[in-house]
């Protein structure tokens, strides 16, 4: 490969009796992502967090071990070599046991994604037609992966001239909707409003390209260090806002507003319906 990566998990990938070695590499770049440190306003020292017991002080690394709390205070005690030894297969291999729709994984259940590359020559055979076969029947495979002392559901799908593995969140994990959701009425709506609704959804319709959108706070945030760094005068804009006590619009005139500078927008752009369509088989066969 052109980029040297970082490997962030080594085993293989199986199905039923076809094994192939395989490397992870995280999918997210940690670079780009903003890290505050707590620091003392007057040393200018960086906080540090010492690992202490209390009416003892700080604990040495080598009598530090694992407890499983059975009841509040009492603790079964681990030692890590004893973790490490747990027989668990989905510590070295993803076996995929079940294939599903793309579209039958509800988006809320996904975790963190991983790139998924072949380890030597003799993987990238197999590796290929692993990705091939599951881009060509739009299905998605499903396995466990031990990660980081957690067994991790996973979902292994093609990404572009590879495979993406990402970790799925248990069903346990996830709070039940129809409880959260109890106090919303179900009265009957006006048709007129979701007419409009639909037709602003319509009208703001496109591909989605993530490329599009920038990440305000953190550019917002280099430029302030940037200007601290320099000594100079921070200047902070001043964002348009309502003042407070404004007129407050009802629902049925926001829709309205927003149809017609949505209208505006789209007349401006003067896409055909034919073009729309395009469009849409064009992101459809992206994926």
């Amino acid at each position: 490969m052109a980029e040297r990566i970082r490997t962030f998990w080594k085993g293989q990938l199986r199905l039923a009796l076809v094994t192939i070695p395989v490397r992870l590499v995280t999918a997210l770049a940690k670079e780009k992502q903003i890290h505050f440190h707590q620091v003392d306003r007057t040393t200018k020292q960086r906080i540090r967090y010492e690992k202490v017991a209390p009416g003892i002080g700080e604990v040495p690394k080598e009598d530090i071990v694992y407890g499983y709390e059975v009841e509040p205070g009492n603790y079964v005690l681990l030692e890590e070599e004893e973790l490490e030894n747990l027989k668990l297969e989905s510590r070295h291999t993803i076996e995929l046991v079940q294939f599903v729709e793309a579209c039958d994984i509800d988006p809320l259940y996904f975790e963190r994604p991983y790139y998924v590359v072949p380890d030597g020559e003799d993987a990238e055979e197999p590796y290929r037609v692993i990705r091939d076969a599951l881009r060509s029947e739009d299905k998605v495979g499903i396995g466990q992966l031990t990660l980081r002392g957690r067994e991790n559901l996973v979902a292994l799908k093609p990404c572009g001239k590879g495979l993406m593995l990402e970790t799925l969140r248990y069903a346990s994990d996830i709070k039940d909707a129809d409880a959260i959701f109890e106090g919303i009425g179900n009265m009957r709506l006006r048709q007129d409003l979701i007419e409009m609704a639909k037709d602003l959804i319509d009208q703001r319709s496109a591909p989605f390209d993530p490329a599009a959108y920038k990440n305000h706070y953190a550019e917002a945030l280099r430029q302030l260090v940037h200007s601290k760094m320099k000594g100079g005068k921070v200047a902070v804009g001043e964002e348009e806002a309502e003042p407070a006590g404004g007129k407050v619009i009802d629902f049925t005139e926001a829709l309205r507003r927003s149809l017609r500078r949505s209208g505006a927008a789209a007349r401006t752009r003067s896409e055909t319906p034919a073009r729309r369509s395009t469009s849409k088989a064009r992101a459809r066969a992206k994926r």
